[in-house]
């Protein structure tokens, strides 16, 4: 595992994930959100987004997490491993909660800095219709993936598959 993309519902432990991952593996772990949100909550342009993006995807080796559905087929080109949280939507939305909770006014490690946490209640209703659309186009766009696919559908798959990777 050179080239992971780490993907799945909001909420699901993605950023978390990679983090460990990418210690694991050596890997460096770039965050999508830290690479598309300015400070401000000010959104970065899509062309931004491609830059950035194309100078990691050169790379040989790293670990990137996110969905940004727009940014997926460039990265599956290139990802030799995807590690897809396919967790429960409810699961998701409690640790969102969670996640609020823990950092509310304050930046999360995996946002830019200047991006405190905040309940957003749009981004709630993202998540709670992910199985309407965003999965979807997700399970689409995996179907043409040629690499190696690890699909967990619950945190103790998670344990259960990391247990197996053994630190670099």
């Amino acid at each position: 595992m050179d080239r992971v993309l780490v993907i799945g519902p909001c909420g699901a432990g993605k950023s978390t994930l990679a983090v460990e991952l990418g210690q694991r593996l050596s890997l460096p772990v770039h965050h999508l959100d830290q690479l598309h949100w300015q400070p401000g909550w000010i959104e970065g342009s899509r062309e931004d987004l491609a830059e950035k993006l194309d100078v990691i995807l050169a790379g040989e080796r790293w670990l990137i997490d996110g969905n940004y559905g727009g940014t997926l087929a460039r990265r599956l080109d290139r990802a030799d491993t995807v590690v897809y949280l396919d967790y429960p939507i409810l699961l998701c939305l409690r640790r969102l909660i969670g996640r609020v909770w823990r950092f509310r006014g304050q930046t999360r490690p995996d946002m830019t800095e200047g991006c405190p946490e905040r309940f957003d209640p749009g981004f709630f209703f993202y998540v709670l219709m992910w199985n309407r659309g965003p999965r979807l186009r997700t399970e689409r766009s995996l179907e043409g993936f040629g690499g190696r696919l690890v699909r967990l559908k619950s945190p103790a798959a998670l344990r259960d598959w990391l247990a197996q990777i053994v630190p670099v």
